[in-house]
């Protein structure tokens, strides 16, 4: 493991905050391989070195795998830091004592619906990469109807970024002259993908909302609401793309 600043273990370790524990360290109750540190910045290797602080060995931390499942609001962004100020997905669950929850692909701004956050990086490869071809479902409300010929296009893809997307599945669920509600499934999802393919056609969406990751829908879930995952959903969405099942080991 990397080095890491000995205050910013301490914290992770649930020692104390990172500034009660640089005033542990200036008052002389850490040591680091028999050598008391009164001075910052100090860094350590927490797998290699030995830190006690008031007396006590304190150890790394072992983290197993966190999993939340959020349903996103419309307006929350997905990045872990924003230059705007906007409200990010990882403040919308539980703080977990040194870990941190990274988001597994992304919801635009305007989109609403169901969000993986997890610090599983193996989970997140496997959702993401569209090789493993895991599905995203969204429903999506757009002005007027999408013609026949147009539905076939988005079925069988459609040039962006000078390459053809992965097509996508697409179900009818309300078809009308002013407003239409269409089910897209989407197995490689690129950077708004659906609203640029639309956009082609002349078509705007008004609401595009991710009701499904594989298996996992929003049932149940309020918007702005989050919830654990169980542990059945966990080896159901590690399997749930076209890849051969890989056995998932415990985030570090």
């Amino acid at each position: 493991m990397a080095k890491m600043r000995i205050h910013k273990f301490l914290s992770e370790a649930g020692v104390a905050s990172r500034r009660a524990a640089e005033e542990m360290i200036l008052e002389g109750r850490v040591s680091v391989n028999g050598a008391c540190v009164t001075e910052v910045p100090c860094f350590v290797d927490p797998d290699t070195d030995r830190i006690v602080a008031d007396g006590r060995r304190v150890r790394k931390p072992q983290v197993s795998g966190i999993y939340f499942l959020l349903n996103k609001p419309r307006g929350v962004v997905c990045t872990q830091s924003d230059p705007q100020g906007r409200p990010r997905a990882a403040d919308l669950v539980p703080e977990v004592p040194g870990v941190r929850v990274y988001c597994v692909g992304r919801l635009d701004v305007d989109s609403t619906g169901v969000l993986l956050l997890t610090n599983d990086g193996e989970m997140t490869q496997y959702l993401t990469h569209p090789r493993y071809g895991a599905p995203k479902t969204y429903v999506v409300e757009i002005d007027g109807m999408l013609t026949g010929e147009q539905i076939d296009r988005l079925k069988h893809g459609v040039h962006l970024d000078g390459r053809r997307t992965g097509g996508a599945a697409v179900r009818v669920l309300r078809k009308g002259l002013h407003r239409s509600l269409l089910e897209v499934t989407l197995t490689e999802g690129r950077n708004r993908e659906i609203r640029r393919v639309l956009l082609k056609f002349g078509v705007k969406v008004k609401r595009l909302k991710r009701v499904a990751i594989g298996p996992v829908t929003d049932r149940g879930l309020k918007i702005g609401h989050f919830r654990a995952l169980r542990p059945a959903e966990i080896r159901k969405l590690k399997r749930c793309g076209n890849a051969p099942h890989r056995k998932g080991r415990p985030a570090k």
